[in-house]
């Protein structure tokens, strides 16, 4: 396992949102859905692209609050551009579960 700096910890900036819209992403190689998110006023609402379908669908990830890197360039997949990378962690079978906060965070909240 590689060491990092404790600066270079804090240059990943990994903030709390709300996602406000999320769809099926059809054209990606690995099934995936596209998301936006709400990181508050400093941030705004960004798009992602997350390999999450085997636990969530669309409809339920409305309103849920989800972490993000927010400070990593965007990435184009197919005809989409991720501008944010969506945080979670592979259970047993590696698909994907969520990682958010315990209880209640205001957008944009950054972790601490």
């Amino acid at each position: 396992m590689d060491t990092i700096s404790f600066d270079e910890f804090m240059a990943v900036d990994i903030r709390a949102g709300t996602v406000i819209s999320a769809e099926p992403f059809p054209e990606a190689r690995k099934p995936a859905i596209k998301l936006r998110v709400n990181f508050g006023e400093e941030v705004g609402v960004k798009k992602s692209s997350a390999q999450i379908t085997d636990h969530y669908s669309p409809e339920e990830l409305i309103g849920r609050t989800v972490m993000a890197v927010v400070n990593f360039l965007p990435r184009q997949i197919g005809p989409f551009m991720s501008e944010v990378l969506v945080l979670g962690f592979p259970d047993a079978d590696g698909a994907i579960v969520l990682t958010a906060p315990e209880n209640t965070v205001p957008n944009g909240a950054r972790l601490a």
